[in-house]
């Protein structure tokens, strides 16, 4: 019998235990529970590092104070078979919308039943996507809402000029004049110009309108010179 290994995380430690104990029982899922998304990382690079890769990761999306969602976008670049799954304590068609571009599989209310738990995780992983089905009309909406945004937004970014590009990654870095101009090279008068020239081209007023816009469009931080891709800052325990 092929076994399922199942990765749950949830930082109230009953919640997270009890869940563990209750899969444990079926003959198919082996279990282990993480109590903060650091401890999660960790499971999961010790679970390759073993030959033993997790199927799937049930993970709780008021997380660490809301870093559920955060940690399926993290894990979902360089694990490509794992699936996740969000569990909830409400129905939420914004956030639920939001897990599944993070790369969810699915939203499921924490008190669902074991039964309808189970079936969830065999489901995604025949690539099936689970939803309530009231908030599957509420999603879509919010999906379609978002395309269209970033359709613009991403039009919008492409009318700047690679510099233009460069300044406004700084920026969604949260780095100032003075921070821009010694990471390009520039004097801060420059910097000014090329600030005022994005946030023209992007039809805001603000910074902060301007990263947020930059984020729909897809447009990440800048890199810190000299930063190693992947470091993880480890907080938190593992329950198990």
């Amino acid at each position: 019998m092929a076994r399922i290994r199942v990765l749950v995380v949830d930082d109230h430690r009953i919640f997270a235990e009890s869940l563990a104990a209750a899969l444990a029982a079926e003959p198919d899922v082996d279990v282990t529970a993480a109590g903060s998304g650091p401890a999660a990382l960790r499971c999961l690079d010790r679970g390759a590092g073993e030959g033993r890769r997790f199927d799937v990761m049930l993970v709780d999306a008021d997380l660490g104070g809301g870093d559920g969602i955060a940690l399926v976008a993290g894990v979902r670049e360089g694990r490509p078979t794992l699936r996740s799954v969000v569990l909830a304590e409400k129905d939420d068609a914004h956030r639920a919308a939001l897990a599944l571009q993070a790369g969810a599989w699915g939203w499921v209310a924490k008190d669902c039943s074991l039964q309808r738990l189970l079936a969830v995780v065999r489901g995604v992983l025949r690539d099936e996507t689970h939803l309530p089905p009231a908030l599957l009309t509420g999603v879509l909406r919010e999906l379609t809402e978002a395309r269209k945004h970033r359709t613009e937004s991403e039009r919008l970014v492409e009318s700047l000029t690679p510099r233009e590009r460069e300044v406004l990654r700084c920026m969604v870095a949260g780095l100032g004049r003075k921070a821009v101009a010694e990471r390009l090279f520039l004097s801060p008068h420059t910097v000014r110009t090329h600030m005022q020239n994005v946030l023209g081209k992007l039809g805001v007023h603000s910074t902060l309108a301007a990263v947020a816009l930059a984020r729909r469009a897809g447009v990440g931080p800048a890199e810190e010179p000299g930063a190693l891709a992947g470091d993880v800052v480890e907080r938190g325990g593992q329950l198990a």
